[in-house]
């Protein structure tokens, strides 16, 4: 009787010595699945003139001391650079606005956690090619990973990826808004990545989908100050989806912009400045800004807005009826988008 005990006994240990790890392992691998990669991206980034004079007075984090937080928590922080940084360079003459941000600036992308940054505007070439350049080696100084510039046309449309719980995330930077052709990177000469044509950026879309898991193009676009896109705007960005782009995300207007959904992929037309001056032609809505958080789980892609408030070049978080009228803004702006109390957007 005790043996016959005994050997139950044995069973049961032995069963349980084998269904526990299995039980475990599924279990973290369940666990592991449920984890979402969370991706955070932002607007226009300028680091000089009445920001830089902030930085001067209260330190390079300055810009970024409420939102920090909030971006740490983020497996990819990402947003425009809307300016060279260096300290090289002479200014283009036939330019009302250039800009050029010392060095130093960029700790506060890095204090922030801003892991890369989208270089294709109207502003990287501001000092000449010079400044540019020295922007890539002051970038790779502070370890901050770029896209949408480079030494060619090569460089210029290779995108930024991060690898995140084995899944690979690219950026790829490009703008239509671009002073001149001489602006344009080419297959010997330095510039930006032009989006005034679709070749070769279409075709840099469609290879970086079959290299990486996720594909977001960073577009500087539009007309600044304008509430809605351009109608090449709306066919450019079918056509990017088409290529294999899996979000939009648009720059260069200066103001908020609604959102759009194409095969079910996200359009953000314009994330609106971030860290800006006030502009005097744009007015007070150049001051409201947004941030927007995606989510893939599952390979299902879900975003949430948060607003915040440009004061005194510093982006805030506000109280509930400036987000909810924001929300209201945007659900007047968007196509087939809804945007919800907490800041929630789904496809209509």
């Amino acid at each position: 009787m005790v043996a016959r005990i005994l050997r139950r006994f044995i069973f049961v240990v032995l069963v349980l010595l084998l269904v526990l790890p299995v039980s475990m392992a599924l279990g973290k691998s369940t666990s592991e699945e449920e984890k979402g990669i969370k991706l955070t991206f932002a607007g226009d980034i300028l680091l000089d003139g009445y920001v830089g004079n902030q930085i001067t007075k209260y330190g390079a984090n300055y810009p970024f001391e409420k939102v920090a937080p909030k971006f740490k928590e983020a497996d990819m922080v990402f947003a425009n650079l809307e300016t060279p940084v260096s300290t090289k360079g002479q200014p283009v003459a036939d330019k009302t606005f250039v800009f050029r941000s010392k060095p130093t600036t960029l700790a506060g992308l890095v204090y922030a956690g801003i892991d890369g940054v989208s270089l294709a505007n109207n502003h990287i070439l501001d000092y000449g090619k010079e400044a540019m350049m020295d922007t890539f080696v002051q970038l790779n100084k502070y370890k901050i990973g770029y896209t949408g510039a480079g030494k060619n046309i090569k460089e210029a449309f290779t995108p930024f990826v991060q690898t995140i719980q084995d899944k690979r995330i690219a950026v790829l930077g490009v703008s239509r808004v671009l002073s001149g052709t001489s602006w344009h990177a080419g297959k010997n000469s330095g510039g930006a990545a032009s989006a005034y044509t679709l070749e070769p950026m279409l075709s840099e879309i469609k290879k970086s989908a079959e290299e990486n898991d996720y594909t977001i193009v960073y577009i500087h676009w539009n007309e600044e100050f304008k509430d809605y896109p351009e109608p090449y705007a709306r066919k450019m960005a079918q056509q990017m989806v088409d290529s294999g782009a899996d979000m939009i995300i648009g720059a260069h207007s200066h103001c908020l912009m609604g959102i759009e959904y194409y095969k079910h992929k996200p359009i953000y037309y314009s994330l609106g400045n971030f860290v800006f001056n006030r502009s005097t032609r744009g007015g007070d809505k150049t001051l409201d800004s947004m941030i927007v958080d995606f989510e893939i789980k599952d390979s299902v892609i879900t975003s949430k807005i948060t607003p915040v408030k440009i004061i005194h070049g510093q982006p805030n978080y506000m109280s509930e009826t400036y987000n909810k009228k924001t929300y209201k803004l945007l659900n007047k702006l968007s196509y087939n988008a809804n945007i919800d109390a907490q800041g929630r957007v789904t496809e209509k």
